[in-house]
């Protein structure tokens, strides 16, 4: 079928290759090869093991939070949901209940997280900015309440071993087989199910999607409820991966995860992206925060840099689309010329 515009006439192929997740993944592509061609250190084992599990925790994040940014919503307390699932973590443990038990509870708090940004959003109709603004404090604070300044760090070695362990002595975590998993499992839902399809109808107009017969509430709702699942079962391998509880644990996360969302290509005001382009834009992220560490940047430059690509998410596919947009307009034009 050939691709055409709104106006029936052909679309230049270049428009159609050049989507903007497609140029995320070639940029990622590049900035390996230059990586391991260039950079001191980047291509040892134990440095991609380091990239690899540092970066597991935006991935995993990542994949609800495209579907939830998917569906016109976006939720900021995804940090301070994993810090709060640490703590609890930490406490539990302190006071000596079995952590198989204390990982449920981890599981459930996070789904008591999620549901309360969803209630506030879908039944009295807030904003999911300013709610998530306001529970990312809450949550933070209620943490610090559960362990205070407590660091807990005696955890069982086998599940140590889980979060910071390598798969038979590759450079692979561990913890990559459950994220492949949820990876294809949200890749599945998203884009070869009527649920899926349903996420982009709200994005992309909610009315419309009402009226369509979709049930936008039940939809936003589960997409809050499985981010907030999500981050606290990342704050249980947070916790197992650098062997530490504080409740100041993944304290700037949102900011990771929401630029690599963005910078993938998924739009944010919803209806458009793709769960490859997020994916994408996480690990260029935490490649390109991998090189900065081994080039000995600081800390609050690396801040800066992440703020200018989210900055640059936000404006690249608009700017784009409207180039193409007019691109598309003006080539029915040169073919009367």
């Amino acid at each position: 079928m050939t691709d055409t515009t709104a106006a029936g006439s052909r679309r230049p192929p270049l428009i159609g290759a050049l989507r903007w997740d497609t140029v995320v993944g070639a940029l990622l592509v590049i900035l390996l090869a230059v990586s391991f061609s260039t950079v001191n250190g980047f291509s040892n084992a134990l440095n991609i093991s380091f990239l690899i599990g540092n970066t597991l925790p935006v991935a995993a994040i990542a994949l609800p939070m495209t579907m939830l940014v998917a569906s016109g919503e976006i939720d900021l307390s995804v940090g301070s949901t994993v810090g709060l699932s640490g703590a609890v973590m930490g406490a539990l443990w302190n006071h000596g209940m079995n952590i198989n038990a204390i990982i449920v509870i981890c599981a459930a708090l996070g789904i008591v997280c999620g549901l309360v940004n969803a209630l506030l959003v879908t039944k009295l109709g807030l904003p999911s900015l300013a709610v998530t603004i306001g529970t990312l404090a809450l949550y933070r604070g209620v943490a610090q309440i559960v362990l205070g300044s407590n660091s807990v760090t005696d955890f069982p070695q086998n599940y140590l071993n889980f979060g910071s362990g390598r798969l038979g002595g590759s450079f692979l975590p561990t913890a990559v087989i459950p994220w492949l998993v949820l990876a294809v499992l949200a890749a599945v839902v998203l884009h070869a199910t009527g649920f899926g399809r349903s996420v982009f109808a709200v994005g992309a107009s909610a009315e419309a999607a009402w009226f369509a017969g979709v049930r936008v509430k039940r939809v936003k709702l589960s997409l809050f409820v499985a981010t907030g699942l999500v981050s606290s079962l990342t704050g249980v391998f947070w916790v197992l991966h650098y062997a530490s509880a504080t409740y100041s644990n993944a304290t700037g996360l949102e900011l990771s995860v929401v630029a690599a969302v963005l910078l993938g290509g998924v739009d944010f005001d919803g209806g458009r992206g793709t769960l490859g382009g997020a994916i994408a834009g996480v690990f260029l992220l935490g490649t390109m925060q991998n090189v900065m560490s081994l080039a000995d940047v600081s800390a609050q430059s690396q801040t800066v840099v992440t703020g200018v690509l989210l900055t640059v998410s936000v404006l690249g596919p608009r700017v784009a689309r409207q180039v193409f947009a007019r691109q598309a307009r003006l080539q029915p034009l040169r073919g009367k010329s």
